[in-house]
């Protein structure tokens, strides 16, 4: 007989931390994963995507679940975790993230559209098929006293649901180069994972057995609060150093027309005054938007994805 479980016991804000979570990690991860494509550098797209695996995979996908199971009970019994079982959990949720987002770069395939659509194709499958994995191997590590099933037709839906949405955020996440586009991203992508843990845990039942021992394992608040001490290490690297990167960039925007200048007009200083006068500059400087009389100057930036263009 089917035991009496609940998803919300602590209460719907649960849902929305969790949900809030997701959002921060996705948006740190496809902030990353923009790096990564705008680098020509293999190394220096390896450790922008591996930073976009550990904060989406790590942070968007396995602590987010984990989160979200705050609020799961069964009346009756202690609930356990398998720690090994729930570290594993954790290595599949970034290994595979960091997969899915390999084959993103298109530089790991052949250009052209094909080799795009299927990179993408092929990204979003394996990236659903990773939070359906850590939602279902952090499932397995639960210690209850009585054993847990699942739906299959809930568990194909929660799978299903995971791949469509990883598609179009990894879609999204090529096309990054605004901030809205971005936020939409992690909007639907922290969308996806909150959506496949609960649509999961609707066809989840538990069966108790009074001869079953008592659960051994680590209590829920022990987990999270290694896992949020870890969460914030992993987000804070990302951001320091996507801050570094934007003003770097900007500083690389400043230089390129500084030289601009020079080679034009002779002392920047006092060319500045000549070019606001030109019919070709619409904002002053402070403004950093400018339409050159001629073609602008030369900036030392990586090519980026033809793709962004489209």
């Amino acid at each position: 007989m089917t035991h009496e479980i609940h998803h919300f016991d602590l209460g719907l804000w649960v849902l929305f931390v969790a949900y809030g979570t997701s959002i921060a990690g996705s948006y740190v991860g496809l902030s990353c994963v923009r790096q990564a494509h705008t680098r020509s550098s293999r190394t220096a797209r390896w450790a922008w995507l591996l930073l976009g695996a550990l904060s989406l995979g790590g942070v968007g996908i396995w602590i987010t679940h984990f989160i979200a199971m705050m609020g799961f009970s069964v009346p009756g019994s202690l609930i356990r975790y398998d720690p090994v079982l729930t570290a594993l959990s954790a290595a599949v949720a970034v290994a595979a993230t960091l997969f899915g987002l390999w084959l993103i770069d298109i530089r790991a395939l052949s250009a052209g559209p094909l080799g795009r659509a299927i990179a993408l194709s092929v990204g979003g499958v394996v990236m659903g098929l990773a939070v359906s994995l850590m939602h279902y191997s952090g499932m397995a590590a639960i210690r209850i006293s009585g054993t847990l099933t699942h739906d299959s037709l809930f568990v194909m839906v929660s799978i299903l649901i995971g791949i469509g949405a990883s598609t179009a955020a990894l879609w999204l996440a090529r096309r990054a180069a605004r901030l809205a586009t971005r936020v939409l991203g992690a909007v639907i992508m922290g969308g996806a994972v909150a959506a496949l843990h609960y649509t999961g845990m609707a066809g989840l039942h538990v069966d108790m057995s009074t001869e079953a021992p008592v659960p051994d394992g680590v209590p829920i608040m022990t987990l999270l609060l290694a896992a949020f001490a870890v969460g914030t290490l992993v987000l804070s690297a990302p951001l320091i150093l996507l801050v570094f990167a934007s003003r770097a960039g900007e500083a690389h925007l400043d230089e390129a027309v500084e030289q601009w200048v020079t080679d034009r007009h002779g002392d920047p200083a006092t060319s500045w005054r000549h070019l606001d006068g030109q019919a070709g500059v619409r904002q002053g400087r402070r403004g950093g938007h400018y339409r050159f009389p001629t073609a602008p100057p030369r900036m030392r930036s990586t090519p980026s994805y033809s793709e962004d263009r489209h």
